[in-house]
């Protein structure tokens, strides 16, 4: 016997992939255009010279516009296609939360952080300043050191992850926690528990998007040298900032193990060229034109030096 599926169901392994090619097309037909660089980003640009654009999450969209007629005409064109729901000006999106003002647009996940805060117990916790030790000592645990049961590790860690979207003052402490999420010890435990703490410090503490900047990327890159002491890889790190305003970073060891610290350093660079890149095809999406060169800071002379000469290599 052979069952015809007429509908996809939800719950199956196929429904995401079916709504998401139904919602593709529909927004393509009304003539939005796919982003390369992020392919849950659909733009639009009319005759007129008005914009807009749709950010997607599975089943949750953000509309920006700089024209209100045209928001409401793709509001109606949604509506004749699925069932919708329309929550009005955003203030909560995915736990994030969003306040403007004449100053720019504020994230913060502090909803998030008393959540994290009171599932485990830390609310009358004394704070402290920094999110970990500044010479930590966290290695791989032995099969004698290792958790009964990592359950709880693994989902603070997870918990941890997702609030670096607006904390990334805390990127570098989750990414050295995650590294241990097999065989996690007390000693992990406990320092993610002070990472916990530091958040208490400042629960709304989020990140800022400047009204009045201006549309110029710079970058700023940096290593350390075989810190791991595990791997003995380097951590990469880097944060990029369109005119005074904070839109990307990245805390993550390198793939070698390098053999100097120039070595290390231009690794550094390397990746934060490849994530300007990026971002300047972001910037075409909405159809701004960065004209002017991106200015890549790094601290290290021979790492320059190779950048501006590869025959020093």
């Amino acid at each position: 016997m052979v069952c015809k599926l007429n509908k996809s169901l939800y719950g199956l392994k196929e429904a995401s992939r079916q709504w998401n090619s139904k919602f593709t097309t529909c927004l393509l037909a009304y003539g939005f255009q796919q982003s390369k660089a992020d392919y849950s980003l659909f733009t639009k640009t009319t005759q007129t010279g008005e914009f807009i654009a749709l950010l997607v999450y599975v089943d949750d969209i953000v509309i920006g516009s700089t024209s209100m007629d045209l928001t409401n005409d793709v509001k109606g064109y949604l509506s004749s296609n699925f069932k919708r729901k329309d929550l009005r000006k955003l203030k909560y999106f995915l736990r994030l939360e969003v306040a403007k003002s004449s100053k720019g647009i504020f994230l913060c996940q502090r909803q998030y952080t008393l959540d994290i805060l009171t599932e485990y117990g830390l609310l009358g916790s004394k704070p402290v300043s920094t999110p970990i030790e500044y010479h930590h000592k966290l290695t791989k645990a032995t099969d004698e050191e290792q958790l009964k049961d990592s359950t709880m590790y693994r989902q603070l860690v997870g918990r941890l992850l997702y609030l670096t979207f607006t904390r990334p003052d805390t990127s570098y402490t989750v990414h050295i926690l995650s590294q241990y999420m097999d065989k996690p010890s007390e000693a992990h435990l406990q320092a993610a528990f002070r990472v916990i703490r530091y958040l208490k410090t400042a629960r709304g503490q989020g990140i800022l998007f400047f009204s009045d900047s201006d549309l110029c990327l710079q970058a700023y890159s940096d290593s350390d040298w075989v810190g791991c002491p595990d791997t003995r890889r380097s951590v990469t790190g880097f944060g990029i900032l369109l005119g005074n305003s904070l839109i990307s970073w990245k805390a993550k060891k390198q793939s070698v193990v390098a053999r100097s610290s120039t070595k290390a350093k231009y690794r550094a660079m390397a990746a934060t060229c490849c994530e300007v890149i990026w971002l300047l095809h972001l910037l075409m999406d909405f159809s701004i034109e960065h004209s002017c060169a991106v200015k890549l800071f790094c601290d290290n002379q021979s790492a320059l030096h190779i950048c501006r000469n590869p025959i020093f290599h």
